[in-house]
């Protein structure tokens, strides 16, 4: 194993760095479970599945072309911008709770985000070629560095990994603006009870016999939060991870 593993530097910046950011992590992915199993057995008034609801929302906002599809897993729901394809996981796609419309419903807000251009998620999109391609070459490079000596091969490592932070940081926005569109459609009656887009972009009436109420946007709102920090969690441990590495390198630079 290489130096910066033994160094002196090496425990501290572990203990104090990244295990909290760990444990967050593993403490927001155990939490966005339990939430989503505890709502997701409590029927929505609405009768709407997450397939519905996902529907609704595309089609109000002109998407009439985007596919909606099950997918096998718990919780693997995503949105593929490039075959546009809303992908709902089996608790989600014909389940009839409000935690399932949330978790859809914010899937058919990064469809419409797709189809306005939203910035940051323009920016993440494009930038995931070079993210990859950091990410597997930030630690050999570092690794190298530091049996070599050569320091500037490990500050190219560091920027390397410092990319999947980035890559983090513009995810944060991405996800919170899709819950908060999916929140306000869902608060705003435009597609659970039935009303046409008042962007007048709604191709279809919608059927108005179901509505989404005070508690099931409670329990939606509750679903994606928990959803939230997991995304919050993740960019902590980036962030931590980044920190060592630097702490590390620098540490081993001023003993040479």
């Amino acid at each position: 194993m290489p130096y910066m593993y033994y160094s002196p530097d090496s425990m501290w910046t572990y203990l104090i760095l990244v295990l909290p950011a760990v444990l967050i992590a593993l403490w927001a992915s155990a939490n966005v479970n339990s939430t989503f199993k505890k709502y997701s057995q409590i029927p929505s008034t609405s009768g709407f599945t997450g397939a519905d609801a996902a529907r609704r929302i595309l089609d109000a906002n002109g998407l009439t072309h985007v596919r909606i599809e099950h997918v096998n897993g718990k919780l693997t729901d995503h949105y593929d911008p490039k075959a546009e394809v809303i992908r709902l996981s089996d608790s989600v796609y014909d389940n009839r709770s409000a935690a399932a419309i949330g978790v859809a419903a914010h899937e058919a807000g990064h469809a419409v985000q797709h189809a306005e251009g939203y910035f940051p998620l323009v920016v993440r999109n494009a930038i995931i070629p070079v993210c990859n391609i950091g990410s597997n070459l930030a630690m050999p490079l570092i690794i190298i560095g530091l049996v070599l000596d050569m320091f500037g091969l490990c500050t190219i490592g560091i920027l390397a990994f410092s990319l999947s932070t980035v890559f983090q940081l513009i995810t944060l926005p991405v996800e919170f603006n899709a819950s908060r569109r999916a929140l306000n459609t869902l608060k705003n009656d435009h597609i659970l009870i039935g009303e046409v887009n008042a962007s007048n972009r709604a191709l279809a009436a919608l059927s108005s016999s179901g509505r989404f109420t005070e508690e099931d946007l409670g329990n939606a709102k509750k679903t994606l939060r928990a959803a939230a920090l997991t995304y919050v969690a993740a960019l902590a441990v980036s962030l931590a991870n980044l920190l060592r590495l630097i702490i590390l390198v620098n540490g081993r630079r001023r003993r040479d």
